[in-house]
């Protein structure tokens, strides 16, 4: 799908909690070698199903300050009382190697690496058809407490109003009929 000799692409994905990122993010690294996901570094507990350096670098709090006072992140944010960042040794070393890097980050995050105008950045918002089928998603995948699937549904309407800074908005309906929405703006994007 991509020409590793132009300068690499970096795929910011971003949706209300829910939406389906993570699983377009999955799906187009597995697609397309020449993508790799930014891990991102998290003081949130690993849930059942995550693995450390896969999922994210799990660190505690005290190294994630420490990290931020080292100015080791391109972004981080504070999101449901966990910090999340994007370190910028682990983007750098993908952008060596000439990756094409997808981001599975917020509004926040999106918005501070979007300074950094030496970072080739492809922003797309992803939202799921309605917000009743928003806390559908949350309740079926069974990873959150009633209390965090509450705080989700409340942050919907203010991460929404962000999707107005992206690139491109779609609509998540069907995971696969999404997917392969992403990939014609992909390949648009890799032909400049």
């Amino acid at each position: 799908m991509s020409n590793l000799s132009k300068k690499p692409l970096m795929l910011a994905l971003s949706s209300p909690s829910g939406a389906g990122k993570t699983t377009l993010s999955r799906k187009i690294q597995q697609s397309d070698s020449t993508f790799k996901i930014s891990v991102s570094h998290t003081t949130r507990k690993p849930r059942a199903n995550e693995a450390d350096g896969v999922d994210y670098h799990f660190v505690n709090e005290e190294k994630f300050k420490s990290m931020l006072k080292e100015n080791a992140f391109y972004e981080h944010a504070q999101i449901f009382g966990n910090y999340y960042g994007t370190s910028k040794k682990s983007v750098n070393d993908l952008l060596s190697k000439k990756f094409n890097i997808l981001f599975d980050i917020d509004w926040q995050g999106v918005e501070q690496l979007s300074k950094f105008k030496e970072l080739n950045i492809l922003k797309i918002f992803i939202l799921p058809p309605n917000k009743e089928e928003l806390k559908k998603r949350l309740v079926d995948r069974n990873q959150d407490v009633k209390e965090s699937i509450e705080k989700r549904l409340m942050a919907y309407d203010r991460d929404v109003q962000h999707s107005k800074d992206y690139d491109h908005v779609l609509i998540n309906e069907n995971v696969d009929n999404c997917f392969k929405e992403i990939k014609k703006i992909i390949k648009n994007n890799l032909k400049n």
